[in-house]
Parts: C-alpha cells; structure tokens; sequence
C-alpha cells in the first residue's frame, strides 16, 4: 500500500465534490500508511451520518476456551490456534440512526422529498438504491427503549446481512458482518483471559452494559473500549457473526492444519442458526465472555403473528444487535457473500 500526499488527497476531495461521488470512494487510500492500517470516519452520502471505524492488526490467536474457563460450555472447543488478516472493525455497534437509514428507505424518501434528478446521481447511489430493503415491522422495533445513538436491536441475521450489502453499495466500500474467528480475535484484543478485563468478572461494568447494570440497550460508546479502542465489546448488544451456528464446528475445525487461516461458516438459505457473540444488557456476566457463543433460534420471533414470519425482524430480540467490519484485502470464500434468506422458502 502507498502513503497518499496530502495534495493528492485534496484534489479527490475537489474532484468529488464536482461529480458528486462519495469522497470516502476516491480518499479511501488514505486510510492506510506506509502499508499500515489507519482509523477513519465513514460518512453516509446524502445524510449527516457517520461511523468511526479502527484498525484491527493481522495476527494468530487461540480461539475458544480451556476447558478450565468458569461456565464454559462445549461448544466453546477445543481451542484452535487462527490467523487473522487486518480489518477494520465499527468502534461502535450499528445504531437506529445508521439502520433506519436503509430500513425505512430514508435516503430514498429524502430524495423523492428534493426532486432529485436520480439520472445524474453518482454509480454508488443507483447501486444501493436497487437493494432490497426490510419490510414494516409487526411492532415498534425500539419497544420504547430509546434510537437517537442506540444500538439498532431486533433485526434478523438475514437483515443485518443486507444492510451491510447496502452500505457497501452506498460506499463503494466492502463493509459485511464479522467472522465469528474476527469478532473474538478483535474482542480479545491480544488478550488470553475471559474477558479483555482479565479471567474475573470484577470490575467488567466499567467497560459492559449487561444484567448488573442495565435494564435496557444504552447509547453506544458510553463504557470503556477495549485495548483495542472498540467500546461494547462485552454486553449491551449481542452481535451478529456472519457464521452459521454448528455446536461441533470447533471440533471440526480441530482436525485441520493449524493455524486456521481466517476460518468462516459460510451462511446458506437457512434462517437458523446463526452465531451471535458478546452478550447483552440482559445476560448474566458468563454470556459476555469471549468465547461464549449463543446460536440464533425461532424463540425470537414467537410474538411474529404473520405467516410466514418475517425474515427481517426479530420481535423476541431485543437483546441483539451488530457492528460492521471492513476487510483489508477480502479472502476469496468471502468474496461476494450475501444472504440467501428468501421469504416463505420453507429454509427455517
């Protein structure tokens, strides 16, 4: 990768504003320095929007927990030793400010408001305006817990899915859900115990919203972040892997040649299972472990009176949200991945 100068970097500042291309499309170099990883803020075009995203370094990690870890559970191994590639990770988890955007077709809306000319709007926005997008929710997904900086809760894996494939549109940027092996490498943060805090709960409300705490989801980026500078890591919402939930995929996983380079359990037309990690503002401390892994199931939408029930909304899950992850360079399994949930298919 090259270091971009300065001047370059105005001129495609300039040269955006004159065609009316997304300026993190033509800076989108100088995220990086001298080959290195550099944080930098996202905005969504056509909104006052923006995200931080930051730099999570390449490296191997042991995955999973000992089997002497406090309230591990089966799932959680046999540990594997896994090689990540850099990526950069959202600082924070998706808020209703950013999902609301695509959800209820706000930038849509807003243009028909303004008469835009959609025939001169730029490649990225007639991309994204072409992605499907989630229908009415059954009820007021917030349930009154609050959405100016709240973590967006109650989407489906499928949902959570799509949005990423439209903010990628949106930016010209290759934004998805992280692999279960990158959410609890960049969880961790280099780290070896439970949590990124050490093997005890003790002190973990000073970086956690979870059943101690809180009695709802809370404003994102409120707590300590971790070594790694993400807040909510641990608790306030369960977070979306792109993975799909095996119990006996770390056993599998076991038998291959170590370490694992970028290991993923790519999604099918499925509905269920799909993995969530860190834990909630409603789970008990052992939830929020590193490791702990909690499958996704038909248990969140049992208050879904249609039929068939949405394949974007969870009524029961109010506990789980997402963050988004962009890759340095995209491994090749990866490439293109997109949900194949198709409503009413019988996949559930």
């Amino acid at each position: 990768m090259r270091q971009v100068s300065k001047s370059r970097l105005v001129l495609g500042l300039v040269i955006a504003c004159f065609v009316g291309v997304s300026s993190a499309v033509l800076a989108q170099d100088a995220v990086y320095s001298k080959g290195a990883l550099l944080p930098y803020t996202q905005e969504i075009a056509g909104s006052d929007l923006k995200f931080d995203m930051v730099p999570i370094p390449g490296g191997t990690f042991t995955m999973g927990s000992p089997a002497t870890e406090e309230k591990r559970k089966p799932d959680e191994g046999p540990e594997l030793t896994v090689q990540i590639a850099p990526f950069w990770m959202g600082k924070c988890e998706v808020t209703w400010d950013e999902f609301d955007e695509y959800a209820y077709s706000k930038d849509i809306k807003r243009k028909q408001r303004e008469k835009a000319d959609l025939s001169k709007q730029p490649a990225t926005e007639t991309a994204a305006d072409a992605v499907t997008r989630s229908t009415k929710p059954y009820a007021d997904m917030t349930f009154g817990f609050g959405s100016r900086g709240n973590p967006a809760i109650c989407m489906t894996h499928h949902a959570a899915m799509e949005y990423c494939r439209w903010l990628s549109a949106k930016t010209g940027l290759n934004y998805r859900l992280p692999t279960e092996a990158e959410w609890e490498y960049a969880a961790r943060a280099g780290t070896k115990t439970a949590y990124a805090s050490g093997d005890s709960s003790e002190g973990l409300g000073e970086y956690a919203w979870y059943v101690e705490n809180a009695e709802k989801p809370m404003p994102v980026g409120k707590k300590k972040p971790n070594p790694w500078g993400l807040h909510d890591m641990y608790g306030n919402v369960a977070e979306w892997c792109i993975d799909q939930y095996k119990p006996d995929t770390y056993a599998t996983w076991a038998k291959l040649p170590q370490p694992l380079k970028g290991p993923v359990v790519l999604p099918t037309p499925a509905e269920y299972p799909y993995t969530v990690k860190g834990g909630s503002w409603d789970d008990d401390a052992d939830r929020l472990r590193a490791a702990a892994r909690t499958p996704s199931n038909r248990e969140w939408s049992v208050q879904d009176p249609q039929r068939p029930q949405s394949i974007w909304w969870h009524t029961d899950a109010t506990r789980v949200g997402f963050r988004v992850v962009r890759p340095s360079n995209e491994q090749e399994n990866l490439k293109g991945v997109r949900s194949l949930v198709v409503k009413g298919k019988g996949t559930r």
